[in-house]
C-alpha cells in the first residue's frame, strides 16, 4: 500500500517536472548521464529517476520564487570540477539554485554533488533522501572518489560559519576550510568561483539562541524577522567565475595552502561585490 503510494507520489512529480521545463529543459533533464549499475543507483545512493522527481518543487522556486539569473555558467568545465561558493541563507536554498541551474543551463547539463555536514546522516528520513539526490557525507575519501569519477563538486568552504551568519555580516566571507584545496591539487581537479547574490536576505538571522540549538543538537538555531528561517521571495543571481588551475603538494603547510585558497575567495568576494553593484534591488 505504502510503495503504491509512494509510486503515485513520485509519477505526479516528475509530471510537475516536465509542465515545468521547457522544450530544451526537458532534453536536457533527460539527457542526464545516468548511474552505471543495474538499479540505476551508484555506490552513495544516488538514484536519478528519484532526482528528476525531487527537482520539481526546486524547478517552481527556481523559476516562480527565486526568479534565479545566471551569469557565466559557460565557464564550468566538462568532467571534474569544484564548484566553491559563498553560503549563506539559513537554510540551503543557495545550494539547491545552484544544482538546478546546472541541470538547466550548464552545457553539458550535469547533477551535482554537495557535501553535506556530518550530522546531517544522522537525520531520519533526511539522510536517505540526500543520498538519493546526490548529496554525501563531506568525507575527503568521498570527495576523492567521485573526483576521480569525473564528478561536479559543489564545496562551501564557510561551512556552517557562512549559512547561519548574522545579518551584520551579509556578503562577508568568512574563514574558508583548506580540504578543497588539497583535493584539487591530489586530483588535478579545477576550481570554478562561484558567487550567490539573494541568499543572504531570504531569511536575516537577527540574533542566534545558541543554548537552544545546542539542546536540540543543531550548529543554531537562528531567529529570523518571521520567527522561523522561512525564505522570502528575494531574487537569485548565481555568477560563475572562470576556472582557476592551481599546482603543488597536497601535503604542503597549511600557510601555502591558505594562499591558494585566499585566491579563491578574493575572487568570489570580488564577484560579489561587482553583483552587489549590479543589482537594482532585493527582490527583483
Amino acid at each position: 500500500m505504502l510503495e503504491n503510494v509512494t509510486d503515485r507520489v513520485k509519477k505526479g512529480l516528475r509530471e510537475w517536472t516536465d509542465r515545468l521545463a521547457n522544450t530544451e529543459q526537458k532534453q536536457r533533464l533527460h539527457g542526464l548521464s545516468r548511474p552505471g549499475n543495474e538499479y540505476g543507483v551508484d555506490p552513495f545512493g544516488f538514484d536519478l529517476d528519484y532526482s528528476l522527481s525531487a527537482v520539481a518543487p526546486l524547478l517552481w522556486l527556481y523559476r516562480n520564487y527565486f526568479r534565479v539569473e545566471t551569469f557565466g555558467i559557460e565557464h564550468v568545465p566538462a568532467g571534474r570540477v569544484l564548484l566553491v561558493s559563498n553560503h549563506s541563507g539559513q537554510l540551503p536554498m543557495d545550494g539547491a539554485m545552484i544544482g538546478v541551474a546546472m541541470m538547466l543551463e550548464a552545457s553539458p547539463p550535469r547533477v551535482i554533488r554537495s557535501m553535506v555536514e556530518k550530522w546531517v546522516s544522522s537525520l531520519p528520513y533526511v539522510s536517505t533522501f540526500m543520498a538519493r539526490v546526490g548529496q554525501i557525507v563531506g568525507t575527503p575519501e568521498n570527495c576523492r572518489r567521485l573526483l576521480e569519477s569525473e564528478e561536479a563538486i559543489l564545496v562551501f568552504p564557510e561551512g556552517t560559519r557562512g549559512i547561519n551568519k548574522l545579518w551584520p555580516q551579509r556578503y562577508q566571507l568568512q574563514e574558508f576550510g583548506l580540504g578543497f584545496m588539497r583535493l584539487a591539487l591530489e586530483t588535478n581537479t579545477p576550481i570554478v568561483p562561484v558567487a550567490v547574490i539573494g541568499a543572504e536576505e531570504q531569511a536575516p538571522a537577527l540574533m542566534d539562541l545558541k543554548p537552544v540549538a545546542k539542546l536540540l543538537g543543531f550548529p543554531s538555531f537562528p531567529i529570523t524577522p518571521t520567527g522561523l528561517p522561512i525564505p522570502l521571495p528575494t531574487k537569485y543571481r548565481i555568477y560563475f567565475g572562470e576556472p582557476l588551475h592551481f599546482s603543488g603538494r597536497p601535503d604542503d603547510e597549511d600557510s601555502e595552502l591558505d594562499k591558494k585558497v585566499r585566491t579563491v575567495k578574493a575572487s568570489i568576494q570580488s564577484m560579489l561585490h561587482q553583483g552587489l553593484k549590479e543589482r537594482q534591488g532585493v527582490f527583483w
